[in-house]
């Protein structure tokens, strides 16, 4: 400690040629702190500031000494941890005075010319001062009778502001968190070892979101414990434990009840009530503790315990123990409102946590929703996808994907990406993906298509922009028709492990509003694979568009030289594409949609023309019975004939144009009939008195399935049977 020369010592004037010199400075003490933490350097005292500063006329100097004296500035918020005054902190806090700067001298009061009194002004003086400088230095100013009082005032500035900067660093790491365990990890690190020795944090199990009200009884279930660990010693070895070391969970070594249920009118549920925290050995803790850690756990005794209940915005959430050894000072009354500070703050953060997570599941289940659970597997090609949000702070977006059936065995193949990340882009999305399924039953041609996509895009608001490639794939002909609304062109693999950039029209995007579209026809050869993606899985921050289609044109022509002359695997193929993703590719959600041609040969299949005649039905089932029978499926004849008679009948009574009849040959035996009548046919009961209506209840009956589609021509009716055993081409 620092010796202060008291009021009755003489004070030693210091020699001009010091006034510039560094002033003496004692030497800077430390106390060791809670926990071993090191405490802070013990400042200069009141007295050194005198005795640094040059010496100066006396007389009513308390105003000249007010306005010579320089204040400390508060210690940095990143500086010394907290510790509490009994804890070997020093003395000293923020306002205390200091000694102006080196080399700056102290400026004394003008000297008024002799005869002329001296009259008050700023400083406050008397005019009695002329006649008190006359009578040359006064005495030093008298001291404080009890220096230690003083000392005690100033520590307890500093545990003062010690206490603020933990509480503020403290709940700083708390509010960084955003889901529930970094929350509850935030509150045990800032804690342990600065605070406490150990901490047990329990919160109710489930958490109540919102304005939810629970039901059943209140458990609470232990989510972290946490603990000053043991350290190894300088020669390998392990220091032993305290043996009163704070009791904690059985994962710890402890016997911490994981589990806690408050019984309503108990101990627990009044401390909970109250909401205050309380010592451990209070008699309302006292009484609680035991229903909350178990009646085994073992607890230092003594101000070493502090349950604090953890309230959010409308009841309480759990509670939290703050424990500290024997070896250590207990804690005092201030470090009840530091607890009462980290209780609320984290409550708070839970609470916070439990709505993020909550709105994140609905948005994640809603946009899920949004896209199709599994994928058609249509005739002649097979298809493969993938979906993966931007991340999980922006896990919301409106990318999309979609395969369609069509007549014909044909199929629409869909990738789409809304403009935003927001709850509105996956609304967005939606209704353009349904729209999108609406003009597809349509059989419109793909440009028709995104015209009627831009319209409905421009009707859900100005703003509302997103890209779109539509494309058919008609496995009879071999051949794809695309369209683009400034989406990023698809990528044709061929079989032979060569992949291009499909050279589509890149279109305006969707809602812009006053562009054609235009489409293109491109062969679509059996075995090749043509993938559609959204712009997430090319571009990024670290590279540009077309430098991602050269890398993912690059990662199928990888991957397909490892499987050679066969053309890899679809599902193994989209992985390999998401894997050429790096560290920072993941700025957008990303949609694949992977289709590999199969195509129907020619052999496959049978197409006829018929006109609309009272004889068309015998025509057809002769066609029928002849196909059959070059294709070896003689065993479904009889079923063939008796549903393509009932299906042409209804064609030929109300069509005026020729009708067409297809058989296809797959897993399946498909039937289709075309005519131009828009109306669709609908199942019915016929009456015993009816002569007719009984043809769709016997394909009902006998087809493995059947269906109906509008046309812009017309329509299509249409039913499968299933193969003989061995009849697969």
């Amino acid at each position: 400690m620092t010796e202060h020369p008291t009021s009755h010592e003489p004070r030693q004037a210091a020699p001009p040629a010091a006034s510039s010199a560094t002033p003496h400075r004692a030497p800077n003490t430390a106390a060791a702190g809670p926990g071993g933490l090191p405490g802070r350097p013990t400042p200069h005292g009141p007295a050194e500031v005198a005795e640094m500063s040059p010496a100066a006329p006396r007389g009513d100097d308390s105003a000249h000494t007010a306005d010579n004296r320089c204040e400390e500035p508060g210690a940095d918020a990143g500086g010394t941890p907290w510790q509490g005054p009994g804890d070997g902190g020093t003395a000293g806090g923020v306002g205390r005075p200091r000694p102006c700067p080196e080399g700056t001298p102290a400026v004394p009061p003008p000297a008024a010319p002799h005869g002329v009194p001296v009259e008050s002004g700023a400083r406050g003086e008397q005019p009695a001062r002329a006649s008190e400088q006359a009578a040359g230095p006064a005495a030093p100013p008298a001291r404080s009778a009890h220096p230690a009082e003083s000392s005690e005032v100033l520590a307890a500035r500093q545990a003062g502001g010690d206490r603020l900067r933990f509480i503020g660093a403290a709940t700083r790491r708390i509010a960084r968190g955003i889901d529930l365990d970094e929350i509850v990890l935030g509150l045990c690190r800032a804690t342990v070892p600065t605070f406490a020795d150990a901490i047990l944090v329990y919160l109710r199990d489930p958490l109540p979101v919102g304005d939810e009200r629970p039901t059943g009884p209140v458990v609470l279930r232990l989510r972290r414990t946490d603990r000053i660990p043991e350290e190894p010693d300088t020669n390998g070895g392990r220091l032993p434990m305290l043996p009163a070391q704070p009791d904690l969970s059985p994962a710890m070594g402890g016997s911490a009840a994981e589990l806690s249920e408050v019984l309503p009118g108990g101990p627990l549920a009044e401390v909970l009530r109250g909401v205050r925290p309380l010592f451990g050995e209070v008699q309302a803790a006292r009484a609680a503790l035991p229903e909350l850690l178990g009646p085994l756990t073992q607890l230092p005794a003594g101000h070493r315990v502090i349950l604090a209940p953890l309230r959010g915005r409308r009841r309480v959430i759990g509670a939290a123990v703050f424990l500290r050894r024997p070896d250590r000072p207990a804690f005092e009354a201030d470090d009840l409102l530091v607890a009462a500070q980290l209780a609320t703050h984290t409550a708070l953060g839970v609470d916070k946590a439990v709505l993020y997570g909550r709105e994140a599941y609905i948005a994640d289940a809603l946009q899920r929703t949004m896209l199709p659970d599994s994928l058609p597997q249509p005739t002649g090609v097979r298809l493969a996808s993938r979906y993966l949000p931007a991340a999980e702070t922006a896990r919301v977006g409106g990318d999309w994907y979609d395969a369609i059936p069509l007549p014909g065995s044909r199929v629409a193949l869909v990738v789409g990406a809304v403009m935003g990340h927001s709850m509105t882009s996956a609304a967005i999305m939606g209704q353009l993906r349904t729209t999108a399924q609406t003009l597809a039953g349509l059989d419109l041609p793909p440009q028709e298509v995104l015209h009627h996509l831009d319209e409905q895009a421009q009707r859900l608001g100005s703003d509302r922009m997103a890209t779109c490639l539509y494309a058919v794939y008609d496995p009879v002909a071999h051949r794809i028709m695309v369209a683009n609304a400034g989406h990023p062109p698809p990528v044709m693999l061929h079989r032979g492990g060569r992949a291009e950039v499909l050279n589509v029209p890149p279109g305006a995007p969707i809602g812009v509003g006053g562009v054609d579209f235009e489409a293109v026809e491109l062969d679509a050869p059996a075995g090749a694979t043509l993938v559609l993606y959204t712009d997430g899985l090319v571009e990024s921050r670290i590279r540009d568009v077309w430098t991602g289609i050269e890398q993912l044109r690059e990662r199928l022509t990888e991957t397909a030289r490892l499987t050679g002359p066969n053309p890899p695997p679809l599902e193994p193929l989209c992985d390999e594409v998401l894997d050429m993703l790096g560290p920072g590719d993941r700025d957008d959600d990303i949609a694949l949609l992977a289709a590999r041609f199969d195509g129907i040969a020619p052999s496959d299949v049978a197409y006829w023309y018929l006109d609309p005649k009272a004889q068309t039905a015998g025509q057809a089932r002769r066609l029928a019975r002849r196909a059959l029978s070059r294709w070896g499926l003689e065993e479904l004849t009889d079923q063939l004939e008796l549903l393509v008679s009932e299906v042409v009948t209804n064609a030929v009574r109300y069509a005026e144009r020729p009708i067409t009849l297809r058989l296809l040959r797959t897993d399946v035996l498909r039937c289709e009939v075309g005519d131009d009548v828009p109306q669709l046919p609908r199942l019915r009961q016929a009456r015993p008195s009816d002569e007719g209506g009984r043809g769709l209840y016997l394909v009902n009956r006998m087809a493995r399935r059947w269906g109906a589609t509008r046309l812009s021509t017309g329509k299509v009716v249409w039913f499968e049977l299933s193969m003989p055993f061995g009849g697969t081409p």
